[in-house]
């Protein structure tokens, strides 16, 4: 009766023989080795019958649980050696203790390099929730969360300063400017001129147009002196009256560091060294219609110079392009404007026709440049009162912005790109 057969494959590891394993045998004996329960049992036991010839008694179920059956071909293709439990005809169930304990390694059992397997893939799978926060919030992100924490709990225990014009540095750094921070970055995609002519450090007065039917060119101004100063400085925004008795506006704006647009609190902050942020045209440039863009309305009677002469606070006219458009103004309903006390109530193609729809901005391109500071140190106490005078730099600073809207606009190429 001729032999099994045999699929010889040489491999380094079969060499190293498992405890009580038949000696003497070289490399690539691997189906000898599984057969030998089956050898000492009859002819063909475990093994295969040869070319016409029929299986023996044990022939199936030695050939499932042998060393020539299927599982030993497969272990003999892969490279990798089978149990010897297994190979020994004992049920796949009862491994040796010692084997199973040790989580055999590569040449041990299948059912061990399984457990290996598995035992591998557990640290990676207990890292993967890491490895995602890292890529989302950053490899600091665990100091991301502490600080987050910390600025929670000094939210609710009331461990935060504010001055005495309501203005919460660190609620506007952690929370208003992060809101803020993607709508001047992605939405308007405000490119920033100029910021430098803003002094590092002391007081100043920045004179800018106002426009847009709602006031949203204050805001990204705010954005852009904060994001974009090297000194990254805050601006401290005069309002009008309306900004202060709306309820939620009220409280956001005074935590955000704006203030009544009146002579006194303008000149006490710009004695404490801060940057000031007026919009002389008011209500007059914001509810302008759209025919008149960019046509800086009067500025009033230039009590701003007046405030920056007194504090010796240099002035720095800005302008911004790129706000007249996000609300187009076609019409005024006063009537609407009446009844809610509004100086005005708008009408634009999307407001009021398309509901809360039609309050979204249009994504117009933004530039906000800052022009060179007019120094005002080197006029005598006295020129705060000098009518003339004060005529004289406010049509100053007109001029300025207007001539400098005029350059921007011939240089854009698209309102929105």
């Amino acid at each position: 009766m001729a032999d099994a057969k045999v699929i010889p494959f040489d491999d380094d590891r079969d060499r190293s023989r498992a405890p009580g394993s038949p000696a003497g045998r070289g490399p690539g004996d691997a189906s000898g080795a599984s057969s030998g329960a089956g050898r000492s049992q009859g002819p063909r036991t475990g093994g295969q019958a040869g070319p016409g010839e029929e299986p023996g008694p044990g022939g199936v179920r030695g050939a499932r649980r042998g060393g020539t059956g299927r599982r030993s071909r497969l272990t003999a293709v892969s490279g990798r050696r089978a149990d010897p439990a297994e190979d020994a005809g004992e049920p796949s169930g009862q491994h040796r203790p010692d084997a199973a304990a040790a989580g055999a390694g590569p040449e041990g059992s299948a059912a061990g390099g399984s457990a290996t397997r598995r035992g591998a893939a557990g640290p990676a799978a207990a890292e993967e929730p890491a490895g995602l926060l890292e890529r989302v919030l950053g490899t600091e992100w665990e100091a991301r969360a502490a600080e987050g924490l910390a600025f929670l709990r000094r939210r609710l225990t009331g461990e935060y300063e504010v001055d005495d014009f309501g203005f919460d540095e660190e609620l506007t750094d952690q929370v208003l400017m992060t809101l803020l921070r993607p709508v001047f970055e992605k939405y308007f995609r405000v490119e920033v001129r100029g910021v430098e002519n803003i002094p590092a450090d002391g007081a100043a007065l920045v004179v800018a147009n106002h426009s847009g039917t709602l006031p949203l060119d204050g805001l990204m101004l705010q954005v852009a002196v904060h994001d974009e100063h090297p000194a990254d400085r805050h601006l401290r925004l005069l309002g009008a009256d309306l900004v202060f008795v709306l309820p939620l506006v009220n409280e956001l704006a005074r935590k955000a560091g704006h203030t009544l647009a009146c002579a006194e609190d303008a000149q006490t902050l710009l004695e404490r060294g801060e940057v000031v942020g007026v919009m002389p045209e008011g209500f007059k440039g914001l509810g302008k219609p759209f025919a008149d863009r960019y046509k800086l309305q009067r500025f009033g009677r230039g009590g701003f110079v007046s405030t920056a002469l007194r504090a010796g606070a240099p002035i720095v006219p800005c302008s911004i392009v790129g706000a007249e458009e996000i609300y187009p103004m076609v019409g005024n309903s006063r009537t609407l404007a009446r009844l809610f006390g509004f100086p005005y109530f708008p009408l634009t193609p999307t407001f009021p026709w398309l509901g809360p729809l039609g309050a979204v901005p249009l994504p117009t391109k933004w530039t906000i440049q800052f022009g060179e500071p007019l120094p005002t140190d080197g006029y005598p106490p006295e020129a705060a009162e000098d009518p003339m005078l004060m005529f004289n730099l406010t049509d100053q600073v007109r001029e300025t912005i207007q001539h400098t809207l005029y350059k921007l606009l011939v240089r854009r190429r698209s309102v929105f790109f």
